[in-house]
């Protein structure tokens, strides 16, 4: 398929007609946009927005958003804006609006088939699954060790994955003499196509050994053995590099524009 008809496929079946990214959450329209709504611990957000949107519509849309966050408590409410979406000027109006940008990252699409061969794991490292809260600790701690963010939010996450829908979800820690030393995750939505890659991260003294590539041909191989297309990756700078040379192709950035009331 060409890049066009790729992320038109994309951009209809994982954003205009989103599924739920877990328990206790919804997905529903609202006017031009599509969103996901949940708890004040889930990831609430506009995942699409009408090709269709103008000037006028953006703005009542915006308004509409910003209502809905503050009405519902949340701490936060994040619009996912991607470079192909309109009208072109989206990302000044919510920034005139309040919402403040994080820093854009690739969307980078592949197909499955190439990237399930095997790769050899450094000496001593071990991938274990994560299906229980113990090893959505040890999850944690590695994003925790990668990232140097906090991990208790990913940590309620999968928990509460593994606990009330584990079917369509996987995650993966690896080991190093029994420590966690980098860490990712798979969300798969049957229908669509695409698996989506995520977390994927690893501590400072264990980047450059082969470790990113392992969790992600792992997760290729589960992806193909499911009947899966196409990986898909939000990619940061640092991985979107070792991505591009595994064979992923990008179509886009995209960027969150976060709006947390009272700030």
């Amino acid at each position: 398929m060409r890049n066009d008809d790729v992320r038109a496929l994309y951009d209809r079946t994982m954003r205009e007609h989103a599924r739920p990214d877990g328990p206790g959450v919804r997905v529903e329209r609202d006017g031009p946009l599509v969103r996901q709504v949940g708890g004040p611990d889930d990831w609430n957000g506009v995942v699409w927005s009408s090709p269709d949107l103008d000037a006028e519509g953006a703005d009542a849309a915006i308004g509409a958003q910003i209502a809905h966050c503050t009405a519902h408590g949340l701490p936060e409410f994040e619009w996912k804006l991607y470079s192909h979406d309109r009208p072109a000027d989206l990302g000044d109006r919510l920034r005139a609006a309040g919402f403040v940008p994080e820093p854009p990252e690739t969307l980078l699409v592949a197909p499955v088939a190439p990237l399930t061969g095997p790769v050899a794991l450094p000496e001593g490292v071990t991938l274990r699954p994560v299906t229980d809260a113990a090893g959505a600790e040890l999850m944690a701690q590695a994003h925790e060790r990668a990232f140097g963010t906090d991990g208790s939010r990913l940590l309620l996450q999968v928990a509460k994955r593994l606990e009330e829908a584990p079917e369509d979800f996987v995650a993966l820690v690896a080991l190093a003499d029994g420590e966690p030393v980098s860490s990712a995750r798979m969300e798969l939505h049957p229908g669509t196509g695409f698996a989506g890659l995520w977390g994927g991260g690893t501590i400072a003294e264990w980047r450059g050994r082969g470790l990113y590539r392992a969790l992600v041909a792992h997760r290729a191989r589960i992806a193909a053995e499911r009947g899966y297309r196409f990986l898909q990756v939000d990619a940061t700078d640092m991985s979107a590099p070792i991505l591009v040379r595994l064979g992923f192709t990008a179509l886009g950035t995209t960027t969150p524009y976060v709006y947390r009331p009272g700030r």
